[in-house]
């Protein structure tokens, strides 16, 4: 897995200064709230998808890590592909009904 560059917030690109990268404070790394307090949406959506169907989960607090690995575990169990986007676990299809109860028999809560 690769490592992505992260934009600095001043938006500046290049420098001749030394200390160029050492004037930002790193960000903090964000843990991964327990499966119980978790609020995850499941929903459906065909925007901008040349009209194809996918299952979006949103709401998932915590690590890159972790959100890759459930998104990981979903495509898996539902034979499909996907991705991770803007703090979206993608599956590619309908499978709303299936993540649904995967996700509850993880012990994870879903709202409306």
């Amino acid at each position: 897995m690769s490592k992505k560059n992260i934009a600095r917030p001043d938006g500046l690109a290049y420098s001749t200064d030394k200390n160029f990268f050492n004037d930002f404070p790193e960000q903090e790394s964000m843990e991964t709230l327990p499966k119980d307090k978790q609020k995850l949406r499941v929903t459906l959506d065909k925007k901008q998808r040349a009209g194809k169907v996918v299952t979006l989960v949103d709401g998932f607090s915590g690590t890159l890590e972790d959100m890759e690995a459930l998104g990981k575990q979903l495509k898996t169990k539902c034979g499909a592909g996907g991705s991770i986007k803007d703090g979206y676990i993608i599956v590619q299809g309908d499978y709303r009904e299936k993540i649904i109860g995967w996700l509850k028999d993880w012990g994870y809560v879903l709202t409306k």
